[in-house]
Order: structure tokens, then sequence, then C-alpha cells
């Protein structure tokens, strides 16, 4: 498959100067706010440890006295190969029986023989590794004083800073994604201060070290493991480090490199692998070659204009936390957050730290996504039954909510090529197992291209495809880039429309269009006989993105003037599709029929994706489906036991956003960051939760709870622009400025005393928009480049229409 990456690129740059020119939303906000993760110690754990990316080479930096740790991480170093024969050559035989047992109420037999034929075989599917960790052991022997490690956001650097036998000394590191390197500075304010050993550890792949003249580290890996893969399969990987010392001396020793009383040094950590046929030593090497042609402070600068004009487009301010808890370090804040404190700045933080992993681990020329644990390894989730991999019944969509919405556009591109990959390998399965044409894929992925279904009661959600397809839908409804929708969104949604066309079948009792066998992630239900079944015909979720899927195709049809007889296919077929029903205790159906869970507790709710990230149930239009999908939160928290996960917590503000309850939403935002997130404020799903012995990192948590902050500020799902529609009541005074609207709008707010006081919006392209605060609405028109500022007054209980206010930027 070929990704036309350089275009995407070009466009994308295209879109930053028009925000930057949009109401002059990218720039920073005015307010004290620090965004600034700080700590009085190193770390000692991995989830205390701060994150550097560069959009692949990501490093988790622990700030030691005597010994500092970088730990590595590259988002290409997987183990596993491209695989045949993993769709179950009996699934589409035994298709046709399977449904008809099920339509026959004969759900015991029918999970039997789904159970038999339908799991995909996992042969090589692999997993992203952890690398070796760089490793700086020191001779300091005093006791530190006057110790700070921290991490600030707006400039994406991690520093370290202590006192010890009267020299103060400084360390800064980032992972530049100009230059392709990670960059480690150490200074001190005496001469000859600075003396260390530089090694990697063993690390879990196989591998060697060497050394390469006086100053360079060189380790040869390969990225093999026998879990998920053959134990001989996966990329080679070169890691190079390079000292470049001012004063004293460097020197190479049995796999290590010496530095003796340096004045100051800088250290350049390159990786390259074979993933994709690239060569790991040529790609490392010459990354090395290029960073070690300039200083630090031109690697630092050049770092920083590369960051920054993504990072500045947004600023939020939630109101002040008292002086006493500003002074206190991050720890110290979040644990204070847990125990029932007020922390405003510290949830702005949280806004911002999302932001700012979605930046450091994809960017427009990301070779691939952010995986379940973005470009960051802890080694724990690729040692288990997990894997480190792309799980598409919810984790990786909600890896990129806020790219659009927190206006990180561009960082949305490595997602579409693995879009696009899905949908190529996909039609092999299509055909293989459903008989169908067009392109479906499964529960899980690999860069390899597995399309084919996991295991029993979690594995076959035949829409998971689907849903991480609405991704490029998403892009678009906030762009109205038409050319991404001709050349890249349309195709791919042309095929899966194929694919459900032909692969759906008609239930015998309302004649209903339906899907199925499949699961709904990853629940069970209780069979009418008692017993427990996962999968079945038409479960919500499948309804809910079919529907979706053939609404986007109609309307991009229109739009670009195209494949009439497919629309008018779509639209007959959309009209068969089964209605979202409210079950026996006023909840929203998870499946055709009324079942029971079986697992009332469990964490999974994907048939409330009708409410978010899709807009098919809403308080205003469907005002009973929305209270039945409450009605399905309270019972799902209400039951004993019930399943904590990050991203389970982070869906539950975004659902209550969507139904304009913000005292609910920020409930459950402060419970995210008090009781999900861990002292270096990433998210971690539970012990315990999904057969984990330990909380394992899983970016999700952060970068949907940035979306779920985005949501509470600014909705535009329903074809208008909703100002402030889930406030808090502790967020009395605030502003945001540049989160997006879909239609290509820019949005800031500020609000007084828990009222709007003004509102300003840039539009990247020309067109006319309702803009509600409350109920109250009012109508503006807009040319590519203008803005508009409306007040309170400007708000009427019919729409009015605004335009001769707009001014030209």
């Amino acid at each position: 498959m070929s990704i036309d990456r350089r275009s995407f690129i070009q466009s994308s740059l295209a879109l930053v100067a028009l925000q930057h020119t949009s109401a002059g939303l990218s720039e920073k906000g005015s307010t004290a706010i620090v965004e600034e993760l700080w700590y009085k110690q190193p770390a000692k754990r991995w989830l205390e440890a701060l994150p550097v990316g560069n959009g692949r080479l990501g490093g988790m930096v622990f700030g030691g006295i005597q010994n500092e740790r970088i730990a590595l991480s590259d988002s290409t170093a997987w183990s596993g190969a491209p695989a045949k024969g993993e769709v179950n050559p009996e699934a589409l035989p035994h298709l046709r029986e399977i449904r008809e047992l099920f339509f026959a109420g004969k759900y015991d037999e029918a999970q039997t023989l789904c159970s038999k034929y339908l799991p995909g075989r996992m042969k090589n599917f692999g997993t992203n590794l952890p690398l070796p960790d760089l490793q700086l052991a020191f001779e300091h022997v005093d006791q530190p004083v006057e110790y700070r490690r921290s991490l600030s956001l707006d400039d994406a650097i991690a520093a370290v800073r202590f006192q010890c036998g009267g020299v103060q000394f400084v360390r800064e590191i980032f992972a530049t994604h100009a230059d392709g390197v990670i960059a480690v500075q150490l200074t001190a304010n005496q001469r000859s201060a600075i003396s260390f050993r530089m090694t990697f550890s063993k690390g879990e792949i196989p591998n060697t070290t060497s050394t390469e003249g006086q100053d360079t580290l060189v380790l040869n890996g390969s990225c093999f493991e026998h879990k998920h893969s053959s134990g001989h399969d996966g990329v080679a990987i070169q890691i190079r480090a390079q000292v470049i010392a001012r004063g004293g001396a460097a020197s190479a020793t049995a796999q290590g490199i010496t530095v003796s009383s340096a004045d100051a040094v800088t250290i350049l950590l390159a990786t390259g692998t074979s993933f994709r046929g690239d060569n790991s030593e040529k790609t490392s090497r010459e990354a090395l070659r290029r960073a070690s042609a300039k200083s630090f402070p031109q690697l630092r600068q050049a770092h920083l204009e590369d960051y920054q004009p993504l990072y500045r487009r947004t600023s939020l301010d939630l109101g002040s936390s008292s002086e006493s808890t500003r002074l206190q370090p991050t720890d110290a804040r979040r644990r204070a957050l847990e125990d029932g404190g007020d922390d405003p700045e510290l949830v702005t933080l949280f806004f911002q730290y999302g932001r700012y992993l979605t930046i450091a681990g994809s960017r427009a020329d990301s070779v691939l996504p952010l995986a379940l644990q973005g470009i960051w390894n802890d080694g724990l989730a690729s040692s288990m039954g997990w894997t480190d991999d792309f799980h598409l019944d919810i984790n990786t969509q909600q890896n990129y909510w806020p790219t659009e919405v927190c206006n990180l556009s561009e960082c949305h591109a490595p997602l579409f090529g693995l879009i696009e990959g899905l949908a190529s390998a996909g039609k092999a399965t299509a055909r293989e197992m459903y008989g169908s044409p067009g392109w479906v894929a499964h529960t899980v992925t690999n860069p390899w291209g597995y399309t084919a279904p996991g295991g029993i009661g979690w594995g076959i959600v035949v829409t998971a495809g689907l849903w991480i397809a609405t991704q490029m839908w998403q892009h678009y409804e906030f762009t109205r880039d038409t050319e991404f929708l001709r050349d890249r969104a349309y195709p791919v949604l042309r095929e899966a429309a194929e694919f459900f066309l032909a692969y759906m079948v008609e239930e015998p009792k309302h004649g209903w269009l339906v899907t199925g066998p499949s699961d709904s992630p990853e629940n069970w239900y209780i069979t009418p006989p008692g017993q427990h079944a996962s999968e079945s015909m038409g479960n919500t979720i499948d309804r809910v993105f079919v529907h979706a899927l053939f609404s986007m195709v109609v309307e991009a049809c229109a739009t670009l003037s195209t494949d009439a007889d497919l629309r008018s296919r779509v639209e007959a077929a959309r009209a068969k599709l089964p209605p979202l029903q409210i079950g026996r205790h006023g909840q929203l159906q998870e499946w055709m029929e009324d079942f029971e869970d079986a697992e009332p507790n469990h964490r999974h709710t994907s048939h409330l994706t009708s409410l978010y990230p899709l807009h098919q149930i809403s308080p205003r239009t469907t005002p009973a489906l929305a209270s039945a999908s409450e009605v399905t939160i309270q019972r799902r928290m209400s039951a004993p036991h019930w399943e904590q996960s990050e991203w389970g917590r982070a869906n539950l503000v975004v659902y209550y956003a969507r139904l304009l309850k913000g005292e609910e939403a920020h409930r459950h935002l402060v419970s995210l960051i008090a009781k999900a997130a861990d002292d270096n404020l990433m998210t971690y799903s539970s012990a315990g939760v999904a057969g984990a012995d330990s909380n394992i990192f899983a970016i999700d948590g952060n970068t949907a709870g940035s979306a779920g902050i985005a949501e509470m500020l600014l909705q535009s799902q329903d074809g208008e622009i909703e100002l402030l529609p889930a406030l808090p009541t502790p967020w009395r005074n605030g502003a945001f400025r540049g989160l997006c609207a879909r239609g290509g709008y820019v949005v800031a707010v500020k609000w007084r005393d828990g009222k709007l006081s003004s509102a300003t919006i840039g539009a990247r392209r020309s067109g006319s928009v309702p803009v509600r605060y409350r109920d109250r609405i009012t109508q503006i028109h807009l040319q590519a480049g203008q803005q508009v500022r409306l007040r309170p007054e400007n708000f009427l209980d019919k729409a009015a229409a605004i335009s001769d206010s707009a001014t030209q930027t």
C-alpha cells in the first residue's frame, strides 16, 4: 500500500497557516498557569518517570542522581511477521448454520459452533517490545540538595537539577522530531565536574553491544519473543549513542563509554529498525550523523520551532488553584485530588498533557500510529495476553479522539495509513471468511495487516475495522477537506459499505437487516436456558456503526457527485436496520434481544458509541434514548465490583458531556486523574482488570481525557456549534482558545461566574453554521479567514443571522 504522506503534510501545513491567522487563536493565553510536571525526587518506578518522544522514538526519563536511566522504545520495534492462513477455513462453510441456530433461539448450540469455527489463527501476530535502557552512572558521592525533576509541556523538555558537593548539575533531555534523535545535555557550574560511564541495560530482546571509536556506543538487537510470535521473527534494531564532551576526555571500554572531568557533555541517541525493509544501521547512523553536525543549542532551537507551533495552538484556563496547592509538586497534587481536593490547574495540566503525548507520539510522518501504550512501552502489556498492539474495540480510537477537536489534525495522519492497510488486507478476510466483497477487520491488528478474528468472547467484533475507519470521516467533518474525502476516506468507506451490503442478512421476526455472528465488546449475555454466550446476531454496536457508515457514504456520494447506484442501495439498506431499543430495565439494549448481562459490572459499554463518538443519541433529539443511555451507565457502575479501567472512566466523561451533565462529567474526570493516573499523570489499566497482575500504562485515558474536557466546553456534532454545553460548577471562571468545531471552525470562549462572556469563532472555510449557547441560537455566516465575535446578547430565542460583524483576519 502506498501512502501519500507528502501531500498530507503539505495540506496540513496550509491548515496550520490558516489556524495561525484565524482569530489569533494559536497564541498562548494570558493566564499564568505553568504547564509543567515537577517532582522533588527521582523516579523509582516506570509510572513515575517522564515521557519524551518524537513520533517514533520514545524515552522515559527517571532522573536518578548516581544513576540516570532513560527507558527506550521505538514504535517500529515489533516482533512477529506477516502470515498466511489466519482465517479459520471452516468459518465460511458453517456461517449459515450458525446464523440459523441463532435465529431459531438455539443460542448454546450456536455459541459452540462459534467457538469451534470462528476464532482466527494468530500465528505470528507479534507485539511492540521495550528496548534496553540508556544508563549513565555518575560519580556523585555527596548527598544532593535542592533536587528538582520536571517536564515542561510548552518546551517538551525534561530536566533534572540538583546540587552535590557544592556543584550545581543540570540535565536537559528531549526527543526532537526535527532531527530524529533523543538529545541529552549535562552541564555544571564548575569546570571538570562531569564524569560518568554510559552503557545499555541488558534489556528483554536478544542483543549485543559494542563501541565505535572512543565516543559511540552501538547496540544491535532483534525484536524476538515467544509469547506472541515464533521467537525468531521480528525486526532488527540498532541503537547508537554518541558522546560529545567539552573538556575532559571520553574513552571506550568494554561495552561502555567513560567520560572523565568534562565541563559539559551532549549525548545523542538514535534508533533504526528493519521495519518495512529499512536498514537499521543505515537509519541510525544517518540520524546520528545529521544531528551531531549541530550544536546542542541548535538542536534545541530546531526542536522548539518544530514542536511549539503545534502545542501552542490551544490554551486553556479553568480557574486558579490555591497558592498552597500550586506550590506543591505534581505527585502531591494528584494525591490531594484523590483525597477530595480541588485543583482546576491540575485538570488544565492533564488536558495539555494529553495533547503533549499526542504530539510526542504521533506526527504526520510517523510510520505507525499510537499503539496501546502510545510509543512508550513498560514491558507489561507486551508480556501478557493483551500485547502492546492496536486494539480496535475502543482503545486505538480513544488514542485519536483529541486530534481534531484539540487542534492537532496532522497528528491524526499515521492512523489513516493503518486504516488504509486494513482496508487492503481485509479484502482477503472478507472473501475467505464471509464470502463477501469489500473489506473487514476485527478486534485487534498489528503492523503486518492482521484482520482475522481474535479469540472467542472478545475477538469477533465484525465492525471493529469500520469503527476505526470512522476516524477518517471525523477528520473530514472537522476539516471539510474534500480532496482527502475523495482520495482517501471515501475509497475506504465505499469498500466497507460493499462488504456490509453483502454480509448482512434479514432476521426472520421483523425483517431487519442485521450483522452476525459478532461480539459486543467484550461482554457476555445470559441465554434463555441460562448459559453464557458472547456472539449473537444484530448486536447494537454493529447496528450503530453500520448506520453511521451508510450515512457517511450517502453524504460522501452527494458531496463528490459519484456512485449514485451505491448511494441508492445504501439508503435502502439503512432503512432496514434495527432501531435502537430500550430494554426491560429502562436501559439501552446492548443486543437485538433484551438479554440480561452475564457480567453486569463489565467495563465495556460499546453500544453507547451511539452517544459518543457518534451522535445517534442526544438529549435534545432523542430524549428517551438519552435517558436509557444514562440508565445503562448507572446500572453498570452500581453493579458490585464495577471494572474501573482508565478508558472506561474517560468514556464516562464524554458520555455525560454529551448528555449535557457537566457535574457528572467533572466528577468522573477528577476520578480519572486521581484514581487511574499515576504520579507522572500517565493513565493505567488497574491490576485485576482483563487479567492484569499490576497496573499497566495505557495512553487512551490521557488522550480520551483531553477529548472529554474539550467536549465539556465545545460540541459540534449536531450541525451546530454549542458553547459551554457541559460546564461544571467548579470551573466558575475560565477561557479557552484554539479548540476546533466541525465544519472548519476554530473557537475561543471566555466565561465568568459560570456564564458566557464572549466567544470568537474563526472560519477556515466559507460557510454558515448555527451557534448555540444554552437554549438560544444565532446563525453566523463567514468567509474563509474571517472571524466573528459573539456576546450573550447576540443569542436569541430564535435563530438570528450574524455576518456583518465578521472581520477579515
